[in-house]
């Protein structure tokens, strides 16, 4: 048998991970701002640390705030703004066959950080969705978070200045 080893994983599985205060708040200035791959005027793009497929991206407002609807339009119009700039560098980067993008607003709604508004950008693949996730509930990825924010950070950069 052989065994395939996602260490990052357990602190998400156990809840021994989670921060004791918002976590987009603490990644600004704490041990995560290794996961930014790109900052904006009002905005940051960060990787998802338990992400869903290699280059799951969040675009996330600096300041804390729950909902588009409390959000200042430069923060609405930024988040877009970044969403498409993702939306390049991951076709550059990762050449996806489609992505997901997604706002989570509540618990009902599937939010795991309920306070701090984030749109999910999550490339995909044609059949992306193996016999892991199916029967094992598990997700493989072969690429750890460091060389995928290594891989995106220079794209972001040249994509933001032309």
């Amino acid at each position: 048998m052989e065994h395939l080893w996602s260490p990052w994983r357990l602190a998400y599985v156990t809840g021994t991970g989670t921060a004791s205060g918002c976590v987009f708040c603490e990644a600004q200035s704490g041990e995560q701002t290794s996961l930014i791959v790109f900052r904006g005027a009002s905005c940051f793009i960060i990787l998802n640390k338990f992400p869903y497929n290699n280059g799951h991206l969040m675009i996330v407002p600096n300041r804390h705030v729950a909902s588009l609807v409390a959000a200042t339009e430069q923060e609405r119009c930024e988040l877009i703004d970044l969403a498409r700039l993702a939306e390049l560098a991951l076709g550059e980067a990762y050449a996806p066959h489609g992505l997901n993008m997604g706002i989570n607003l509540g618990k009902p709604a599937g939010a795991g950080v309920l306070d701090h508004v984030h749109l999910h950008v999550v490339p995909r693949w044609n059949g992306d969705t193996n016999y892991m996730t199916v029967v094992g509930d598990t997700r493989v990825l072969p690429e750890d978070l460091e060389r995928t924010a290594e891989r995106l950070r220079p794209i972001f950069e040249r994509l933001a200045a032309s």
